[in-house]
């Protein structure tokens, strides 16, 4: 009967410990700054499914898409206010807080390709600054990723710097709009939701928006026919970030299977877009009424010393932005990249 009785008891113990199993140990709530249809938030969505799997169902990653709870400039206030419990999200949004987010967040002309910046973030001293910035919210930088060197999309030619003179263009705010301003162009603050009514309607000539496959998709070029691809601007930091205190809950296993799966998510996130930048880019040179324009080595030379100078005007305006700027500025030149 003894034996039994701890036959059944072992029996019970093992289903309670089987039905716990199911139910995961920590739930995150993350809000992502992109539409559930667009490419990036895909791959978000199977690096949240592939943690759930790394963590044998002890962590619930729940990713809503862009809007879903608050603005996409608010989801670090949110995360703070105990609304999410973190992010993906471009840093760039939150210069509004802090100049030192948008120099980071988009040093425009900085980053010629994906890997310049993985390095400088891993490895350059970049997620420890990050670390740093994002404290006093109470928000845990995990990691770094970025999309790729975005397109431009233009209803006009573009083939160097001096066609930008009087370009009405969508830029998103700060630092991305200074730049162009200083280049000669007039921006215009519109939201990315409205980029192709924009350009439909005349009210833009062109728009720093996204990555070419994007825009091929979104019907972009099919309104705005001349792309400059690959892009000589922008190439946006994405961070994955959580709440502190949530963070601090996890065991040491836990916190580590999230920073590694953000290091991969970085690699899958770069590695996609760019097959998919491949294929849309042979998909639009089939189309006799897009043209993409390539700029030359020295016409990007040109607009990267006019971006040189107002990242030393915009660092000025904070003294977190001034600690970016000298780490940033100090990494280039160090690797022989300024």
């Amino acid at each position: 009967m003894k034996k039994l009785h701890k036959s059944l008891l072992s029996g019970v113990i093992a289903g309670l410990l089987s039905t716990s199993a199911m139910a995961a140990d920590f739930v995150f709530k993350i809000q992502s700054s992109d539409p559930s249809g667009d490419k990036n938030f895909q791959v978000q969505q199977e690096w949240a499914d592939r943690v759930e799997k790394m963590s044998n169902g002890r962590i619930d990653i729940k990713l809503l898409p862009v809007a879903s709870v608050v603005k996409h400039t608010e989801t670090l206030g949110a995360i703070k206010m105990g609304i999410l419990d973190g992010q993906i999200t471009a840093t760039g949004y939150f210069s509004g807080q802090d100049p030192a987010f948008g120099l980071i967040g988009n040093m425009v002309g900085a980053w010629s390709d994906t890997t310049q910046l993985l390095q400088y973030m891993n490895y350059g001293g970049g997620n420890q600054l990050m670390t740093e910035l994002y404290a006093p919210y109470g928000v845990k930088f995990v990691g770094a990723s970025t999309t790729g060197v975005e397109s431009f999309v233009s209803k006009v030619p573009l083939n160097g710097v001096a066609d930008l003179k009087g370009l009405k263009l969508r830029a998103p705010e700060g630092l991305v709009q200074q730049v162009f301003a200083a280049a000669g162009a007039s921006p215009v603050n519109l939201p990315g939701s409205e980029v192709f009514t924009g350009l439909s309607k005349g009210v833009i000539d062109a728009a720093d928006y996204t990555v070419f496959s994007t825009n091929q998709k979104n019907g972009l070029n099919d309104v705005a026919t001349h792309p400059v691809q690959p892009g000589f601007h922008s190439l946006p930091l994405i961070d994955i970030s959580v709440s502190q205190k949530k963070w601090d809950k996890l065991p040491m296993d836990l916190q580590e299977i999230l920073t590694v799966s953000v290091r991969d998510f970085s690699y899958d996130m770069t590695t996609q877009l760019k097959i998919a930048d491949q294929a849309a880019i042979k998909e639009a040179q089939a189309n006799p009424n897009i043209t993409i324009h390539d700029w030359s080595a020295e016409e990007r030379k040109k607009f990267r010393s006019i971006a040189q100078g107002q990242w030393k005007a915009f660092a000025a305006r904070s003294e977190n932005a001034s600690k970016v700027y000298t780490s940033v500025t100090t990494f280039l030149a160090e690797n022989g990249l300024l």
